[in-house]
Formats: structure tokens, C-alpha cells, sequence
């Protein structure tokens, strides 16, 4: 088999900048308190009647140019996002069809933060078993629709923020640079510690008045819970798939972790022994964009010539599931 790699690279984000100063002004909170939590300084939001897919759009015509390719090249798309346009049909058939294209198979992922990962896999298998040449895996988010900005809703609305990143697979003229192995797990015993309710399809009707009234419409997160069992899953994941590729953490130039808290990646860092500087970090400028936070992230240490042809690069995320991955490869 063909060993896959990711052949260009986009990200788009909403222009208008959301800082916590003006979050303050809608609940009792602090630029202090977010950023001593969190690390988080900003983030973006889209404007009123903007979808999921919209964003996609962007990041998909950039990813694409950065490849060299035009939207027909591909031949499949995968959109993982916990924000869609629509509880169905999936946001990927938007994005195929804002493209200008038709025929072509799209596929949802639904795994939130571990989303982007879980995707590439999808990706890479499908490059590696020859089924598809050209596979365009979009993590795109808009949260901010989907927030609750009172006091009794802080401590999630302060976390997340909107955005897409997008990234084009396909074949590596170079067997010993692409995707090298990627790991994933999951433990649903802890999928009541981050969720939302609305969607209870066991409720007839599953949406009611009191959906509206009782909180039902607002994530919920434990977030102890979270914060306790991330930075326990992300530095055994970073050591499964190094043991496997027979490599240590100081072998790895760059780490691109999932962008959910600051504190969180610290930690993680400092249990596997890495520098900070060298574990990569944008969430001071967008918040947790969930699905979208490692292609950003990818997107913008390309851009700044962080990354350079044979670089290992380790992409890990953790989240609602609890879900958690990791993924190598070598530029």
C-alpha cells in the first residue's frame, strides 16, 4: 500500500474578534480569571446567518490552493464538526455543493474535538487502500450560536470559538514521509462529563417548550472531569504512537495539539518531558475551535516556515466522549 500525505493546507477565520473584555460585559467574568484558566485572550465569531459549511468553503479553496489542485481533483470529502448546518442532512454535502461539485462521496464525522484525527485516518486508509486518490478532510466550527452567555453559562462560553481548517490527502511520492500511524481511542462511560442535551431522541417529542427553559440547549462540561482525564490520555496516546514507530518524544520537532484550554497542554507537555516551545499554541487568538483547532493550527506554523520537509510532526487531541487520538507524520 501507498503511504498517504497531507498535500496542501487552508484555514479561514470569521473577521470579527471577540475579546474578554467584552465578554465581560455580557456575565460575571474577567479577563484575569479567563485568561489564568485557559490561556485564552479572543476569539472569533461569525456573523448572523453563516453556517458551518460557509466556513468550510474558505478553508477548502485555500487548502486546495495551497496544493496546486482545483475542486474537481478530489474524489471524496469528510467534514467532522459538532456544530453542522443542519441536524441532517451532514454538512458535507453543503460543502460539496458550495464547491460547485456533485457526484462525489461526503462523509460527517462526529467526534468533536477528536474529530480532525479520527477524519485523517478515514482519509489515510482510503489513500493507502487505493479506493480514492484526492480526499479533502475539513474540521469546521461555529459555537457561537450555540452558547450560553449568562452566568450560569460561563464557564463554557468563554472556552470556544469559531473557524475552519482544511487539509488534501493524498498519495506520497515518498514512502518514508506522510502519515505514519495514528491511534484512537474511546471511553463512553465518561460521554454524560461532556455532551448536549437537545438532541434526546429517546424524549417523544424530543423537543419540547421545556427543551427552551431547562437548560437542555446549552453544553454542559464537567470540567474537572475533562481537565483530569486529558492530561492522563494525551501523553499515553504521544507515547503509544511513538513506541509503535520505534521513536522517543525528543525525535519529534513539533507537537500541534487540540487547542481546548492552555493549561491542559502544559501539563501534558510536562508529563512527557517535552518543552513548551515545543508544544504549539494559537488558543490565545481563537478560543477551542473544536474539529478545526489542529488544521488552524497546521495551517498557521506552515505559513511561518515552523515546518520544514522531514519534520516529525505529533497531532493529539482529547474530548467529548471522552474521545482521544493521535496522529505522526513526517513533512
Amino acid at each position: 500500500m501507498v503511504r498517504s500525505r497531507i498535500l496542501g493546507v487552508g484555514r479561514y477565520l470569521p473577521e470579527r474578534a471577540v475579546s474578554n473584555f467584552e465578554l465581560e460585559e455580557m456575565f460575571d467574568t474577567s479577563d484575569e480569571w479567563i485568561r489564568q484558566r485557559t490561556g485564552i485572550e479572543e476569539r472569533r465569531f461569525a456573523d448572523e446567518g453563516v453556517y458551518c459549511s460557509d466556513l468550510a468553503s474558505e478553508a477548502a479553496r485555500r487548502a486546495l490552493e495551497n496544493a496546486g489542485l482545483e475542486a474537481e481533483d478530489l474524489d471524496f470529502i469528510i467534514f467532522a464538526t459538532l456544530s453542522p448546518d443542519h441536524h441532517f442532512p451532514g454538512s458535507g454535502v453543503y460543502l460539496q455543493a458550495k464547491m460547485g461539485l456533485a457526484g462525489i462521496g461526503c462523509m460527517d464525522v462526529r467526534n468533536q474535538c477528536t474529530g480532525f484525527l479520527y477524519s485523517l485516518a478515514v482519509a489515510d486508509a482510503f489513500v493507502r487502500v487505493g479506493m480514492y486518490r484526492r480526499v479533502l478532510v475539513v474540521g469546521a466550527e461555529v459555537h457561537s450560536s450555540a452558547l450560553n452567555f449568562t452566568n450560569e453559562g460561563r464557564d463554557v462560553a468563554v472556552l470556544f470559538g469559531d473557524g475552519a481548517g482544511a487539509v488534501v490527502i493524498g498519495p506520497s511520492e515518498d514512502d518514508s514521509r506522510g502519515i505514519l500511524s495514528t491511534h484512537m481511542h474511546a471511553d463512553g462511560h465518561f460521554a454524560d462529563k461532556l455532551k448536549l442535551d437537545i438532541w434526546d431522541i429517546s424524549k417523544k417529542p424530543y423537543i419540547t417548550p421545556e427543551t427552551l427553559t431547562n437548560g437542555d440547549i446549552w453544553p454542559k462540561m464537567a470540567g474537572k472531569e475533562v481537565f483530569k482525564h486529558a492530561v492522563t490520555r494525551i501523553p499515553e496516546v504521544v507515547e503509544s504512537v511513538l513506541k509503535e514507530c520505534n521513536l522517543k518524544t525528543e525525535d519529534v520537532d513539533l507537537f500541534l495539539p487540540h487547542q481546548a484550554n492552555l493549561r491542559i497542554n502544559q501539563f501534558a507537555a510536562y508529563r512527557l518531558g517535552v518543552p513548551e516551545e515545543k508544544f504549539y499554541s494559537n488558543i490565545e487568538s481563537y478560543g477551542n475551535t473544536t474539529a478545526a483547532s489542529i488544521p488552524i493550527a497546521l495551517s498557521e506554523v506552515l505559513e511561518n516556515g515552523m515546518i520544514e520537509k522531514n519534520h516529525l510532526i505529533m497531532m493529539v487531541a482529547f474530548g467529548s466522549g471522552f474521545t482521544w487520538a493521535a496522529s505522526l507524520m513526517r513533512w
